[in-house]
């Protein structure tokens, strides 16, 4: 599976019809249509497609023809996603109607193409599933934890400082965290 960390965006053209492509991390998700359209009165159409894991590790898919013919575009959206392998994402895409019908076909051509377009120019990365990893450690072993913690590219920390010590919440994937963990006991 594949995913991306920064918002993206591309246009596609067909017979005058101008097709503007947003795809997001899923968190940018909530609100984006709506502010879209507000940013683009005089298009017709803002079309998404989205899809995400749950806290069961179960793919969510969603889709929207926003006015487009059933199944023309949301459908065709959300296709290219599943095959691209994308998660944790969702595309918008703004639809200026150029004068021209596309017909049924030409749309949901239209909008997978705008899609395949916006992943194209995106920076797509490997997904891997974070974990969180919590920890307590005495005052004195704040350096050798930090050392530790920079020499495994562990970036994702917060610490919280009590009476009897720290309290450490990190993050990353499955790897480093095994990692840190064994290097933690040798240390201990």
């Amino acid at each position: 599976m594949r995913t991306i960390e920064t918002s993206s965006v591309a246009t596609y053209e067909i017979k005058r019809s101008k097709f503007i492509a947003h795809l997001v991390p899923i968190s940018e998700y909530k609100g984006l249509q709506e502010k879209l359209k507000a940013q683009n009165p005089k298009s017709n159409h803002t079309v998404y497609a989205l899809r995400y894991l749950n806290e069961f590790d179960q793919i969510v898919e969603n889709s929207s023809d926003d006015g487009e013919p059933k199944g023309s575009s949301g459908l065709p959206s959300l296709n290219v996603l599943r095959g691209e392998e994308m998660i944790n994402v969702a595309v918008l895409i703004v639809r200026y109607f150029g004068g021209i019908k596309l017909g049924v076909g030409g749309i949901a051509r239209a909008y997978g193409n705008a899609v395949k377009e916006v992943v194209a120019v995106s920076n797509v990365i490997n997904y891997e599933k974070m974990l969180n990893y919590d920890f307590h450690t005495s005052y004195s072993e704040i350096q050798r934890t930090e050392y530790l913690l920079g020499k495994l590219e562990i970036v994702q920390v917060e610490r919280t400082f009590l009476n009897d010590g720290v309290h450490w919440i990190i993050q990353s994937n499955e790897k480093k965290l095994e990692a840190f963990k064994e290097q933690q006991c040798m240390r201990s």
